[in-house]
């Protein structure tokens, strides 16, 4: 399984995919750490970058399951050993890839966004966030995928209508039935990312367990 993921990530690298996600991740970051933050604003910096990633995130998860053709999908699954062990393998990939571009997404905001350190305690949460995010965009990726989505039309729209959906169903009193997108950025904003962060990363983590779950029992017979 470990190999197939590693096959499958060398594959979206050569078929040159991984740099239409990372031109879109290097514009975002520019734009939103054009200048640095005040002291004061870390976790908006962190928060924000989190957010607005995710799209970008899906798109590169989603790519990434799109490189390999249907044909070959069905190989790798005899050749692991069923398709459970094939659905895990696309599975750890695509976060691998959306791990990577958070990673940098983290970086970025750290190095060129803040005017000074993030004070204690925000550094982990914000390491979580990321993880959670890239978590969001393996789940939205992947259910808006080819093997998920035939059409490429049907699959962006999918994406995008998802993405939209997260953010305007957060921003009600109705956060917890998605992830809490919209919910992330306000306590980050107001000074309540810590103090909230417990409950906010349970519902994220729930919805995105969901999500996959859902994949991979869409994934089952095809």
């Amino acid at each position: 399984m470990i190999a197939l993921a590693a096959f499958r990530l060398a594959a979206y690298v050569r078929s040159h995919r991984v740099f239409q996600a990372l031109l879109l991740t290097l514009a975002l970051l520019a734009i939103l750490n054009g200048s640095r933050a005040p002291r004061g604003a870390e976790a908006s910096v962190l928060a924000d970058g989190a957010v607005l990633l995710v799209p970008i995130l899906a798109w590169a998860a989603r790519s990434l399951l799109d490189t390999e053709p249907d044909r070959q999908r069905e190989m790798s699954a005899i050749q692991v050993g069923g398709r459970g062990r094939e659905v895990a393998s696309g599975l750890l990939a695509a976060f691998a890839t959306c791990a990577g571009f958070a990673a940098l997404g983290l970086l970025w905001a750290l190095l060129l966004g803040m005017t000074g350190a993030p004070p204690p305690g925000l550094l982990p949460a914000g390491v979580v966030l990321y993880a959670i995010s890239a978590l969001t965009g393996t789940a939205l990726g992947a259910l808006t995928s080819r093997a998920i989505l035939p059409s490429p039309a049907v699959s962006i729209m999918a994406l995008l209508l998802g993405f939209l959906a997260m953010l305007l169903l957060s921003a009600t009193s109705l956060y917890w039935l998605t992830v809490p997108l919209i919910s992330w950025m306000k306590a980050a904003n107001t000074g309540a990312l810590l103090g909230l962060f417990p409950q906010l990363a349970a519902i994220s983590l729930g919805w995105c367990l969901i999500g996959l779950t859902a994949y991979a029992w869409l994934r089952r017979r095809r």
